[in-house]
């Protein structure tokens, strides 16, 4: 410096002061992200693969087949262990989403790979349309939830309730009863299908409560998830009419115990929001956006057995549900490794036509059981399918 003029100085101080600020925004930016994925791990311009290799010693099962004039439509599968099975739960219609003779459905496996033909959970009526909820169950009951949307004379409406019912041997079920909070008031809200264990032992899920659908974070100490449901305390980013923006959400952990709970982006931004909790999911950050893409559609996420967390989705950044693709970080801030489930050579034709029915491998959930981690999905909404990844493989 000491060639420089006095105004030259000035400049470079200058510069340098402006440089050192955004690199502080920078850090400030990632430290306060709940996660971000690195730059670069999806290739935008290899659609078809996104630049991916597969995971390996992958196998894809069906566990249903859609079925003409009679369940042409099938979505929203689940996987959860009970008793050392497998059990899948789904809708399943005729031929539209959410048709007025939807029914829910699970069949069950002792090795992910042979299922059996399907029984009926519960069935929609005059009333309201009934669709899939999810599972829990506390080492000795199954517990099967379901949530209830009454028809109402504004179409526009939306809004629910939740029901269950339980089972000591996954084959006799009890009548359905309603899920109640903490204050013994019934639940107001659909249920998510994504209920997990936070490390002190509290149930963790999230709902879409009145008016509308509005994404909101739910807990209860109850074992076997039936009652003391309380909600947490999460903001809502702006949104318009009666659906959040944050909808259909999943959660994990990272390396220093914080819980991230991620979000379908209802407003088409193709990212996946983002919120993240300190005290084991009572209370939430105001979601944002990430830098993680999505096909705006439901997502899974958890920790695999050694703490890493994992996302699974499909990361075009566009409506194409496709690829499937499980992405991991060891500390679940920072996500450096992808892999791919399915791809779209996987996809075939539509077999049936139908309602909102599109190719691709939609509405993830997944599951770690027999040293592997199970991903369920309805290849194109009418095959119902299940890969498995080895977890020696990771």
């Amino acid at each position: 410096m000491y060639g420089l003029s006095i105004n030259n100085s000035r400049l470079y101080v200058g510069i340098m002061f402006v440089l050192y600020a955004v690199l502080v925004s920078q850090v400030q930016a990632t430290s306060t992200r709940p996660f971000y994925i690195e730059e670069n791990l999806f290739k935008r311009d290899q659609p078809v693969s996104l630049g991916l290799t597969y995971a390996k010693s992958l196998s894809h099962n069906t566990v249903f087949t859609a079925q003409k004039e009679v369940a042409q439509y099938n979505h929203g599968a689940v996987l959860f262990s009970f008793k050392n099975r497998l059990y899948a739960q789904w809708q399943s219609s005729k031929k539209d989403e959410d048709g007025a003779d939807t029914r829910v459905l699970y069949s069950v496996s002792d090795n992910g790979i042979d299922w059996s033909d399907p029984k009926a959970l519960a069935t929609s009526n005059n009333q309201a349309l009934i669709t899939n909820g999810g599972w829990w169950s506390d080492g000795n009951t199954l517990v099967s939830y379901f949530n209830v949307w009454p028809y109402k004379a504004n179409a526009a409406a939306k809004g629910g309730y939740v029901t269950y019912k339980t089972s000591e041997n996954g084959i006799q079920w009890s009548s359905a009863k309603r899920l109640r909070m903490k204050n013994n008031q019934y639940v107001q809200g659909i249920i998510e299908q994504d209920i997990k264990k936070t490390t002190n032992n509290h149930l963790l899920t999230a709902l879409h409560t009145d008016p509308g659908l509005i994404a909101k974070p739910f807990y209860t100490t109850d074992p076997l998830g039936i009652t003391d449901w309380v909600i947490a305390e999460m903001p809502n980013l702006p949104y318009s009419k009666n659906t959040s923006r944050e909808i259909e959400p999943s959660w994990f952990n990272t390396s220093d115990q914080q819980t991230v709970m991620i979000f379908r982006d209802q407003a088409s931004s193709f990212r996946v929001l983002a919120s993240k909790s300190t005290d084991q999911g009572k209370t939430w950050s105001l979601p944002q956006e990430t830098n993680m893409p999505d096909a705006r559609a439901k997502l899974s996420a958890g920790n695999l057995p050694d703490g890493s967390a994992y996302i699974v989705n499909c990361p075009s950044g566009s409506k194409q549900r496709m690829p499937l693709v499980l992405t991991l970080s060891e500390d679940g801030k920072v996500f450096d490794q992808a892999l791919l489930l399915r791809t779209q050579s996987a996809a075939d034709e539509l077999k049936f036509p139908g309602k909102y029915k599109r190719l691709g491998f939609s509405y993830p959930k997944s599951i770690i059981w027999k040293d592997a981690l199970w991903v369920s999905y309805a290849h194109n909404k009418e095959d119902i399918m299940v890969t498995k990844v080895p977890l020696a493989t990771l």
